[in-house]
Order: C-alpha cells, then sequence, then structure tokens
C-alpha cells in the first residue's frame, strides 16, 4: 500500500486546527497499522540514461483502517451540529432577556406610579399587573433551568421580579380608601340576597285558583312567552287573533280557532278551527271558513259562536261555528268605527270582545268619552247590551285589553321586547287602579289579547305568530 493512500482526509481539511488535527489522526493510524515498525525489503536501484539513480521503495501490504476513519469524521460532525443547535439556542435566550427586560422596566414604571398617586385603583388594576409579572417569572424560571451553571443576567432578572411582586402586594393591602374591601364586602351581600331570593321563590309556590273560579285577587304576575307557531298564512299576516273556546256546556272541549286579517290589517276573512291543542301544532284535521265580512282583531269565540265587529259598521256579528253562518247581527250603541279610537299600533280594532268566567263584553269607545275606554256587558243570545262601565283611561294610548272575573286589564309597549299591565277597572266595584306587570314578548306588535277561563292562559296574536301566557293570581284580599 502506497501514502498518496491516505490523502483522501486531507481534502475535506476547512481550517488550520483541522488540518493539524487531520495529520495527527493520519500518524495515529500509522501507528496503530504498525507500519513504521516493519522494515523496507525488495530495494533496488539502476541509472538511467543520463546517469541519474532511480529506486523504490515498498511498504508492508498492510490494510489501512478505512471505517474507523469514517467514524471519526462522522462523530466530529454530529458534534458541529451539536454546537450550532445549542448557539442558536443562547442566542434566543439572549433575545427573550432582552424583551422582558424592557418589560420590567415597563412594570417598575407603572408600580412606581401607582404607589405615588393618591388614586385608589380597582383590584382588575392589580390583577392586570399580577398576570404580567407571573408570566416574566414563569419565563426566567425556565431559563433558569435550561442554562447550565450560574447567570448574572438571569439571577437579576428573577430578583427584579420578586421585588415586584411584593410591592404590588403591598399597594394592594394599602388601598387608601379601602374600596376593594367594600367591593368585595358588596359582592358578598348581593350573593346573599340572590340566595334569599332564591329560598323564597322555592318555598312560596303560587297560588292555585281552580280554573272559572274567582276567588283570587287578581293577576300578580305572568309567565315567560311560550311560542306556539307562526299562523297557517304565514309571516305576511301579521294582524289577527287565536284562541280556545269557553264553552259551559261543554267545558272540557277543545276547540282552538286561528283568525288572521288580510295583509291590510282591517278584513277578516278567513279563521281555521282545530278539534285538539295537537291538531293546532301539526297542522292537520283544520276546518278553513270564510266570513263575509268582518272588521279588526277584536274577535272572541264564545259557547261555539264567534263575535266579531261587521265590516265598516258600528254592527256585532254572532256566527256559528256549526253551519258558518251569521246567526245574529246587532248594532252596539254609540259606538265609534271605521278606526276612529283602536288601539295604539293596531288599525281598525274598534270593538274589542272579551270572554271571562260570566260570560261576553265587548270594549269600545264613543264620541261622548272622547276616545276613553267603555265596558259593557253583553247577552251572548240576543247581544243586547245589559251594563255599561265608563273608564278614565284613553283608548288609543293602550296597546290592548283583557277581561278577568270582571276585571279590564290594559297593556302598553315599554320597549320592542316588553309589554306591560299597567291599568286595571274592576267592575265589579266601578274602581280603577294602576298595577305593574311586566310581559316579554317575542316581537314588537301585540295585535290582540283573548283570556280563556278554561286554562286562565293569555292567547296573544304578536305580530304573526300565536304566543300563550300562563297568569298567576294573588290571593283574595280581605
Amino acid at each position: 500500500m502506497k501514502i498518496d493512500q491516505f490523502l483522501w482526509i486531507l481534502p475535506s481539511v476547512k481550517s488550520k486546527q483541522n488540518f493539524v488535527n487531520s495529520i495527527l489522526t493520519i500518524f495515529y493510524l500509522l501507528s496503530e497499522t504498525n507500519l513504521f515498525l516493519q522494515p523496507f525489503a525488495n530495494v533496488t536501484g539502476s541509472l538511467n540514461e543520463n546517469g541519474v539513480c532511480q529506486c523504490s521503495v515498498y511498504l508492508p501490504d498492510t490494510a489501512f483502517p478505512v471505517q474507523k476513519v469514517e467514524m471519526l469524521e462522522i462523530t466530529a460532525r454530529v458534534l458541529s451540529e451539536k454546537f450550532e443547535i445549542e448557539l442558536t439556542k443562547v442566542s434566543q435566550y439572549t433575545k427573550a432577556i432582552q424583551i422582558y427586560e424592557q418589560k420590567i422596566r415597563n412594570l417598575t414604571i407603572k408600580v412606581e406610579h401607582m404607589e405615588s398617586t393618591s388614586v385608589s385603583y380597582t383590584e382588575l388594576d392589580f390583577q392586570l399587573l399580577k398576570l404580567e409579572i407571573n408570566e416574566m417569572q414563569r419565563l426566567v424560571t425556565q431559563l433558569k433551568s435550561t442554562l447550565v451553571g450560574s447567570n448574572v443576567i438571569v439571577e437579576q432578572l428573577y430578583v427584579e421580579i420578586r421585588n415586584l411582586t411584593v410591592m404590588v402586594n403591598d399597594l394592594e393591602s394599602l388601598d387608601k380608601n379601602n374600596i376593594l374591601a367594600i367591593r368585595r364586602e358588596i359582592v358578598t351581600l348581593q350573593n346573599r340576597l340572590k340566595e334569599c331570593e332564591k329560598d323564597r321563590n322555592q318555598t312560596t309556590p303560587p297560588s292555585y285558583f281552580p280554573p272559572g273560579s274567582c276567588g283570587h285577587g287578581g293577576i300578580v304576575n305572568i309567565s315567560q312567552p311560550y311560542v306556539v307557531q307562526l299562523n297557517w298564512r304565514g309571516f305576511s299576516f301579521k294582524y289577527g287573533a287565536w284562541g280556545r273556546d269557553y264553552s259551559l256546556r261543554t267545558p272540557q272541549k277543545d276547540l282552538y280557532w286561528v283568525a288572521p286579517l288580510n295583509t291590510d290589517g282591517r278584513l277578516l276573512e278567513y279563521y281555521r278551527l282545530h278539534n285538539s291543542y295537537d291538531d293546532l301544532l301539526l297542522f292537520k284535521n283544520a276546518k278553513e271558513n270564510r266570513i263575509v265580512y268582518g272588521e279588526g282583531s277584536g274577535i272572541a269565540v264564545y259557547n261555539n259562536f264567534m263575535y266579531y265587529n261587521i265590516y265598516s259598521t258600528r254592527d256585532m256579528g254572532k256566527l256559528d261555528l256549526n253551519t258558518n253562518t251569521l246567526a245574529l247581527r246587532k248594532t252596539l250603541p254609540n259606538a265609534a268605527y271605521s278606526n276612529r279610537f283602536s288601539y295604539a299600533g293596531v288599525g281598525w280594532q274598534d270593538m274589542d270582545f272579551a270572554v271571562d268566567e260570566s260570560g261576553l263584553w265587548v270594549i269600545y269607545s264613543t264620541e261622548e268619552t272622547t276616545g276613553n275606554i267603555v265596558i259593557s256587558k253583553l247577552n251572548e243570545t240576543t247581544l243586547d247590551v245589559l251594563h255599561t262601565w265608563k273608564t278614565r283611561q284613553y283608548k288609543p294610548s293602550v296597546s290592548n285589553a283583557f277581561i278577568i272575573c270582571g276585571v279590564l286589564y290594559a297593556t302598553r309597549p315599554v320597549n320592542t321586547r316588553k309589554e306591560e299591565i299597567f291599568y286595571m277597572y274592576d267592575t265589579n266595584t266601578e274602581q280603577e287602579g294602576r298595577i305593574s306587570i311586566i310581559m316579554d314578548k317575542m316581537l314588537e306588535t301585540v295585535q290582540s289579547i283573548n283570556y280563556n277561563p278554561s286554562d286562565q292562559i293569555l292567547y296573544v296574536y304578536n305580530d304573526g305568530y300565536l304566543v300563550r301566557y300562563n297568569l298567576i293570581f294573588q290571593p283574595a284580599l280581605h
């Protein structure tokens, strides 16, 4: 083997130190293979034509350890790559330390300002400071565990962060006006009040009064709205009425009716009947009929008859639902009509029929009362007026009305999502008064309200949607 077989190592040399290391490696390998210990042999010499002596030197044919040299080179390369990675990490940590040094300086300025001012800071101010400090403390702890040995910058950062934590805690505990302590006490009291209210609601169930009974003291509260469905004619038919028939002859019978007005909000032309609540929900087994013609959404159904204002007159109509024929037509004396004194936000409801435990009523206005509400008790068979009460409540300022046990309740809008039962007139005592019971509503305008004594539920037509409300009554006041 010749000496030039070793020269493949030298092209990989890239620095003076690497060159020296490579030469040492070659000599080490030569010594390992015992090349220097073998004597020269088979040496011959001769003269060429020019008289120059030539000779050949042969080294012993011992195998060179190529695999060992390759392993050494691979090891050197791996070590070099690891060194570069560690050097990159140190560079990243140095940049992070510089960033958090700046954050500490900013925090120090904030804390010094808080310490010097006389303003009493909220708990949120202190919590934000603590969050920033905890974030820096976490990074510094990570740096300490990553870097081997002691690092002066990291140790100094750690000490400064601990000092900031102590300063913030001192500031919080020395709040000059004790606002934080007061606020915590207020929160505690509020929680105790909520618990008391919760216990009160759980331990005092609402009083129960049988359907059809008037042994209560009037409405005290109302449930959340239960949206049944959109009316069967669609969203464009925003005006109308719906409810459940109150029949004294067959009180257990279910008959639900839905009567959307035409899109003009005036003409009552079609209605549907359902013999069960399930049929109503599923739009099945419906009986659809046509009227010629009704006006407004002040409709009521009582004992299988529908009562409504006949179109463009002050006449009352009594429609037999079994045959869909007009059984009786009669004029309501002195009643204003043709949209003279309709409810606020709802046109053409000059007459509003109502049903309560005692029978049929009509709510309207006259020119004589200059628009104030007039209540008349009707004979449902003949439509004669049995008795009339005049109130001091202006009808166009009311959004709708209904009657329970001879007491008229009037509503008005609070906003687009709330209605208020605000006025009452008791025909039994001829006394009127103000109340405040808030009704949540789905959409802005309430077109009609029908009360049913069978289930003590309000049936509300709200911008085309059929909505139900349960009523809560208070015990009678003696």
